[in-house]
């Protein structure tokens, strides 16, 4: 048995004595780990009988722990689970130990994972198709008539007003004299337009990029040109007075309304929030959920005597529009268009693309009359 070993163990034999069990586990780990090294040493120079006398050696350690008396389990699993690993190294690998010689070298083998075992990134699987936040509901223009200019300015006459009316003429007298007030009413169309802006790297790097970036900016430029015309319309169009009844009725009451001057419903927007709260509008108090009789709902479009309630998010909660939407038009000097430049600004020299995505428009409430404005909360 090596010499050093053998000091190793004898001091050992004195320093556990009135040792607790956290000392006495931290010597037995310690010897344990500088035999570990002795060993290897001893079988690499040949000696071949170091086996058994390691394990013998270990016995003695354990019988001299064991009439000490420690009687903490921990430390007597350390002991147990160390010394039966090092056995199973010695049992399994001996015979490829004990064939070590100089110029051989031993092969340690562990399990593979991906985290000691892989130098790099692992191979992944792409989607090119983006992810997108998703479009509004419904867009103003898709509610509205349009109209084509060819110049910058829509111009159309608005009757304001007559003065007198028909009547049945008194014989010898003057026929009834009607007279009628127009004003000529101007929209003037802008371009609404916005830009993105970015490198060729980028463009080469990210394959997906070109099919993203047009129908992002269509749908941005779609939610400012909602929020625009949302508030053109609202301003135009005449105020609800309708401060009575629940969210059904209050419609109802605005339809009849704008028939009542002779309009053509065909369509109701309000907000997300509203159109499922009147979902769960009950059919009578008490009865529970169950729309009344003239609400409907079929094929995804909920109605009110036929007529549609449209939901968007351009409006907001608790207002409502209650239109003959043939008599609002998008006006269209030039159409939306996008175009990609590598030489605009600096882009040439800097190697940068620019996206631009624009439209010559504006909106004509041609008879604010034909559309109603309300507020669900008004009293």
């Amino acid at each position: 048995m090596n010499e050093e070993l053998k000091s190793a163990l004898e001091a050992l034999k004195t320093e556990i004595k009135g040792a607790n069990a956290t000392e006495a586990k931290s010597m037995i780990e310690s010897l344990e780990s500088k035999m570990a090294d002795v060993i290897a040493g001893e079988v690499k120079a040949g000696n071949e009988t170091i086996k058994s006398e390691f394990e013998a050696e270990i016995k003695k350690v354990q019988d001299h722990a064991d009439a000490l008396d420690m009687k903490l389990q921990e430390s007597k699993k350390v002991e147990n689970s160390s010394k039966d690993e090092i056995k199973s190294i010695l049992n399994e690998n001996f015979d490829r130990i004990s064939q070590v010689r100089k110029g051989n070298a031993v092969e340690v083998k562990a399990d593979m994972t991906l985290g000691t075992s892989l130098t790099g990134d692992q191979p992944r699987d792409y989607n090119f198709n983006t992810v997108m936040d998703p479009s509004q509901k419904i867009n103003v223009s898709d509610l509205i008539g349009m109209v084509s200019i060819s110049g910058g300015t829509y111009t159309f006459p608005r009757e304001t007003g007559s003065n007198g009316g028909f009547a049945y003429q008194t014989e010898g007298a003057a026929k009834s004299q009607i007279d009628y007030t127009l004003e000529m009413v101007d929209v003037n169309t802008d371009f609404l337009a916005g830009y993105s802006r970015y490198s060729r790297k980028m463009k080469n790097n990210l394959p997906f990029l070109e099919s993203f970036l047009p129908k992002a900016l269509r749908r941005d430029y779609a939610k400012a040109e909602n929020a625009d015309f949302y508030t053109k319309i609202s301003t135009a169009a005449t105020a609800s007075s309708i401060v009575t009844g629940n969210k059904i009725e209050r419609l109802i009451a605005d339809i009849a309304a704008l028939e009542g001057t002779n309009y053509d419903v065909n369509g109701v927007v309000v907000n997300v929030s509203d159109w499922w709260d009147i979902q769960v509008t009950e059919a009578s108090t008490g009865a529970g959920y169950g729309l009344p009789g003239v609400v409907t709902y079929d094929s995804g479009v909920l109605r009110i005597n036929g007529i549609p309630i449209y939901k968007a998010t351009w409006i907001p909660a608790d207002k409502y529009l209650v239109g003959d939407w043939s008599r609002v038009n998008k006006v269209v000097t030039e159409g939306l268009s996008l175009e990609f430049s590598d030489v605009e600004g600096t882009n040439f020299v800097a190697n940068n693309i620019t996206a631009r995505l624009e439209a010559q428009v504006n909106v004509a409430v041609e008879q604010p009359d034909a559309v109603i404005f309300g507020d669900f909360t008004a009293v």
